[in-house]
């Protein structure tokens, strides 16, 4: 927990003891691997801004999308490791090593952990004209006729992704799983009926369900939420323990000095736990996280062996 004494050092614009990060002139990079619009992007941006604001350097948001979140990954490796060049980033990043097979570094071990920053649940959605109403009811259909259903996702190795394999287990249904290359190209898919099915962190897919171009059947958390008060959790429609969560972190290359991340980490747990942010987040049913940089890295370790395993319990090849 950080205390009050400790917000003059987070304030002071010369915040880091590398010389670089020193000279405040010098902007500092976030590297975003996706496309704007999506819930990466939104979350990524908060945390720019509450850096720019914490230590009174410019943060400049950089989109670098393409290859599932690769080539803005290979930007960030090919920056100095001196703080200049952050990336701000989902738990999709983790998990690219188990997802493409040629893969030109290791998204563990050869990044650096600053802070993870938020988590929040999926809608599970459908286009609004299709007569089944329920999750019990797509269910069934899919059961009837596999060939008529398919489930799109942002990327391969995303949260959507993980829960449609998930959701196949569970519901036992053969699902096809199609991948896009956003989640604004998954959503419009879906909503113009060219695919049946969709998990997606929240952010994006809410504005469509509230103007009625994509119907919600569920959402993958806890407990219902304040943004779509009327939509049943997944354990409601019939899936019990069915919860899967999308979260969202900053990450630097592999090296950085020890007190870079962790100033950088206090600036971005104390951002996000202020009112503004936390009454954002809440809006859109995202949960602010605080733990150390060590904690996030620990953190990170855990998932990939979670999601791993449900990968291999499917025979998932990785592709390329």
């Amino acid at each position: 927990m950080i205390t009050r004494r400790a917000l003059p050092l987070i304030a002071t614009p010369a915040f880091l003891a590398t010389p670089a990060l020193a000279q405040s002139a010098r902007p500092i990079r976030m590297i975003i691997p996706f496309p704007p619009g999506g819930a990466t992007d939104a979350l990524s941006r908060m945390a720019a801004n509450k850096l720019q604001e914490k230590l009174g350097v410019t943060v400049v948001a950089d989109n670098r999308a393409g290859g599932n979140g690769v080539v803005g990954t290979m930007a960030l490796l090919q920056a100095p490791n001196d703080g200049l060049t952050i990336m701000g980033s989902a738990s999709i990043h983790v998990m690219l090593h188990r997802v493409l097979r040629s893969l030109p570094f290791d998204p563990v071990t050869d990044l650096t952990p600053i802070a993870r920053t938020a988590r929040g649940p999926l809608l599970f959605v459908i286009h609004p004209r299709r007569q089944e109403r329920s999750v019990t009811e797509v269910i069934e259909a899919a059961r009837r006729n596999p060939q008529d259903w398919s489930m799109t996702t942002s990327s391969l190795g995303a949260a959507g992704h993980l829960a449609a394999i998930a959701f196949n287990q569970a519901a036992g249904t053969d699902i096809l799983i199609v991948p896009q290359r956003s989640s604004a190209a998954g959503l419009i898919d879906v909503a113009a009926g060219n695919v049946g099915l969709m998990f997606d962190p929240v952010l994006a897919p809410l504005p469509m369900v509230q103007g009625g171009q994509l119907r919600a059947l569920a959402i993958t958390n806890e407990t219902r939420i304040a943004a779509v008060p009327d939509v049943p959790t997944m354990a409601e429609a019939g899936l019990p323990n069915f919860v899967f969560h999308s979260w969202y972190g900053v990450w630097g290359p592999r090296g950085m000095p020890v007190e870079t991340v962790t100033r950088m980490n206090a600036a971005l747990n104390e951002g996000f736990a202020e009112p503004d942010i936390t009454a954002r987040l809440s809006q859109l049913a995202f949960q602010a996280v605080a733990e150390s940089a060590a904690d996030f890295g620990r953190y990170i370790e855990a998932d990939v062996a979670r999601n791993t395993a449900l990968l291999r319990s499917v025979g998932f090849q990785p592709e390329g």
